[in-house]
């Protein structure tokens, strides 16, 4: 890279993080609006989210008795690996300088820390509230993870090379690809994943707080202040790093391949447009489901995790 492509790349990344950081609480309330429109109700608007976050900072931290610095640290440690793994992925642009990190398979693992941060912060608490949202959302992070990393293996059998760049340039060159059964089946396995990391419906449900089916929402319940505004806004960005990597993946048309103002100003548009649609969609599929009982999410999973088996023998056999 010379000079000016090397500085159009790095300007590329540091739109890409200051867009999802901004964004993420607005694709939330998006999401909220949505669902309450097809359900008749008015709706907080798109301001809500920024709006909580703002009166929780506004507030003290408090810790619970007897709890360690996994408590303390967890928010920053859940926060850190979105924004890591925002500044690694190819959300608007396929060439950032880290794009050498930018493996599929390290976004699998910082994903799974930002759990695991979460659910060793629920068992710090030493609440029975924090005690079974952990024990929950360990129990999804170990039936969803194995099928994002069979389904990441099955999209890089077709490129040779699990870099994420790599599979949205090859998805824009070679667009057949994206229609061929592995690709297909991958799509299925990793969507499911999606609703089950990000915590939604059938899943989770992310409107409740105090009922007994709940998982993320009671691994964080005694949070407030600064450190509940770090989860709610790394919560926020799990799901647009979801949704983005998703629509990327299997949508990868408008993202820049080359540096330059115009091809990220659309690489930006573009993805705001696809978050913001697989958003909508996402929340308008909640408003005709319910939350399933708990014992039939790994049958849900179960369920993805053959998809993404299906989407490797395909890519071996039909390819």
């Amino acid at each position: 890279m010379n000079g000016a492509t090397t500085s159009w790349s790095v300007l590329g990344v540091v739109v890409q993080v200051m867009l999802v950081i901004a964004g993420a609480p607005v694709l939330v309330a998006l999401m909220r609006q949505v669902r309450a429109r097809l359900e008749g109700r008015v709706g907080a608007g798109l301001g809500q989210p920024w709006r909580d976050l703002r009166k929780q900072l506004r507030k003290e931290s408090i810790a619970p008795d007897g709890s360690t610095m996994v408590f303390a640290a967890a928010p920053a440690v859940a926060l850190s690996s979105m924004v890591l793994i925002v500044c690694a992925a190819p959300f608007i642009t396929t060439t950032s300088p880290l794009d050498g990190v930018a493996d599929l398979f390290a976004v699998v693992s910082l994903l799974l820390v930002a759990s695991i941060a979460l659910a060793l912060a629920g068992l710090d608490t030493g609440s029975a509230f924090g005690g079974m949202g952990s024990s929950r959302t360990v129990t999804v992070a170990a039936l969803a993870e194995p099928t994002l990393l069979v389904a990441g293996f099955a999209l890089s059998v077709q490129v040779g090379s699990s870099n994420l760049a790599s599979l949205v340039e090859h998805g824009q060159r070679v667009p057949g690809t994206i229609l061929s059964p592995a690709s297909l089946l991958a799509a299925v396995a990793l969507w499911i994943v999606v609703v089950a990391e990000a915590g939604r419906l059938p899943v989770d449900n992310p409107s409740t707080h105090l009922e007994l089916t709940m998982i993320h929402e009671a691994t964080i319940l005694e949070y407030a202040g600064p450190d509940l505004a770090m989860v709610e806004l790394g919560s926020a960005m799990r799901l647009a790093v979801l949704l983005g990597l998703w629509g990327n993946l299997f949508l990868p048309w408008g993202v820049a391949t080359t540096a330059g103002p115009g091809t990220l100003a659309l690489g930006a548009i573009v993805f705001v447009v696809k978050v913001a649609a697989l958003g909508a969609v996402l929340a308008a599929s909640e408003v005709f489901m319910a939350k399933w009982r708990l014992f039939r999410v790994p049958e849900l999973l179960a369920g993805s995790f053959l998809f993404s088996v299906l989407a490797v023998s395909s890519s071996f056999f039909l390819s």
